[in-house]
């Protein structure tokens, strides 16, 4: 079992930035793909970024490259998500998850998840 807390979310203008943070506890999240998810009101969840069991490798959403990124940090069982350049278009419950899947993109491939935290963006 992994328990997943996200927190860092926020009010923010377009154009600024937002660190979410999710700190795993259970199993060490080094055994798992740790995904962030996000879910506007009115649509589906979509995937963002995942991070590889290794901290090494890494892929994001084309909606978010070159503005988010993901990292690790295996000593505080903690995943981050830095989030730059926010339009209101990011604005959405971000949810963190983890997978055993090898490389999963989608929202059916991971087992774990959080709780999520609100991220506002305003225009």
């Amino acid at each position: 079992q992994v328990q997943l807390v996200e927190s860092g979310g926020g009010l923010v203008q377009t154009g600024g930035s937002l660190r979410l943070s999710c700190a795993a506890s259970g199993r060490t999240f080094s055994s798992y793909v740790m995904g962030w998810f996000r879910q506007a009101p009115g649509k589906e969840r979509e995937f963002v970024a995942a991070i590889m069991r290794s901290g090494v490798s890494t892929y994001y959403a084309d909606s978010v490259k070159g503005r988010f990124t993901i990292s690790g940090d295996n000593a505080k069982n903690t995943v981050y998500l830095q989030m730059s350049s926010l339009k209101p278009e990011d604005t959405a419950v971000y949810y963190c998850a983890a997978s055993h899947y090898l490389r999963p993109t989608g929202a059916y491939e991971y087992d774990y998840w959080g709780q999520g935290t609100q991220v506002t963006v305003s225009s």
